[in-house]
Formats: structure tokens, sequence, C-alpha cells
């Protein structure tokens, strides 16, 4: 059981580590909105995290070999992750030009909305968490329901784990940094966000 959540843990933590359209997104909106958003957007990613992880343990995974689903699924999420990332460079455009209100500035609630929105907008890593918990059962980490379970609670743990971390480092950098270095992270991270965007209905579209 404890081999089973550490296990869990290490994979929440590194594939949450690993630079992808939330990472981008924690991190922009830490900048803007302070250390509670950037949580609330980890605590967004951690629950679709332990999600996906848990229907890929289920089984779900067999679903995505349906034809037509993983290319409707990932033209799906490729455009959700570009629509969120051309809102980041309309946010940039605006503080460019001085016109952002203090208003505009996201709450936790809507980091929250925005994660779930984001990390759900690929279904297709239900396959990858699949795969994972196939090499973790064989592995003899995770043989029964109650491993399974700890495995999974080890997943969402680490994922958060990850998203507190990120968070506090850049409100750390927040306070030493002005507008210039906001608008600079809305720019990249909407980039990013498209640039991933397509790459998931590409490779979605071409069976990858």
């Amino acid at each position: 059981m404890e081999g089973a959540l550490a296990s869990g843990l290490g994979f929440g933590f590194l594939v949450a580590a690993a630079v992808g359209p939330v990472w981008l997104l924690c991190a922009r909106s830490t900048l803007r909105g302070g250390w509670r958003v950037g949580a609330a957007i980890g605590l967004g990613a951690a629950a679709i995290d332990t999600l996906y992880a848990s229907l890929g343990v289920a089984g779900a995974a067999s679903l995505l070999r349906v034809p037509g689903l993983r290319v409707g699924l990932g033209i799906l999420g490729g455009a959700v992750l570009v629509w969120i990332g051309a809102r980041s460079l309309w946010s940039a455009f605006r503080i460019r030009l001085g016109g952002e209100a203090d208003e505009e500035v996201s709450s936790p609630g809507r980091a929250l909305r925005t994660a779930v929105l984001a990390t759900a907008s690929n279904p297709l890593t239900i396959a990858s968490w699949g795969a994972i918990f196939a090499g973790a059962s064989a592995a003899g980490i995770a043989r029964g329901p109650s491993t399974a379970m700890a495995l999974l609670a080890g997943v969402g743990l680490g994922s958060l784990a990850w998203f507190l971390v990120l968070s506090t480092v850049t409100a750390m950098v927040r306070r030493r940094v002005g507008d210039r270095a906001v608008w600079a992270a809305d720019a990249i991270a909407g980039i990013g966000l498209i640039g991933f965007g397509g790459a998931l209905g590409w490779r979605a579209a071409h069976g990858r």
C-alpha cells in the first residue's frame, strides 16, 4: 500500500512537471493573480489527472480505439487549448496598450474552472495513464483494488504538489517583476497554448 502511494506520488509529480499547456497556464495565472490563483489551477489539474488516471485503470483507454472518437476528441481538445491561448494573447495585447482593468484579474474560482477545462481538453492522456498503470501492475506495485486506489491517490497528490511548488516559486518571482513580465508571460503562454492545441489536433487527425 505504501509503495503504491509513493509510486503514485512520483508518477503524478513527474507527469505534472513536464512542460505542457497547464504548466504554462499555472505560471501565467500566478503572475497575474497570485499564489491562490496558481493553487486553484493546480487543484483543477490534479482533479482531472486523477479522474483520467482512474479511467485508464478502468480500461476506458480501449474506447479511444473506436473509429472517429479519438480524432474527434483530439480536435475538440486542440480547439479548446487554442481558444484559451488566444485569450492569453489578447490579455497580453491589452496590457501592452494599458487597457486592462483590475477586475479582469482572474479569481481562484475562475482559475479552477479554466484549469479543469484545459486539463480535460486532452482526454487522449487516458491512454497514457492506462499504460502507466499497466506497467505498475506488471511490476507488482498495483495488483489489487486497495493498491490501485493508493496509486490513484498518490497521482492526485503528486500532481497537486508539483503545481503548488510551481505556484509558490512563481509567486515569489511575482513580487519582483512588473507589467512587462506579466505581458511576456501572457504572450508566451498564449503562443504555447496555441502551439499545444494545434499539435494535439494535428496528431489526432493523423492518428498519432
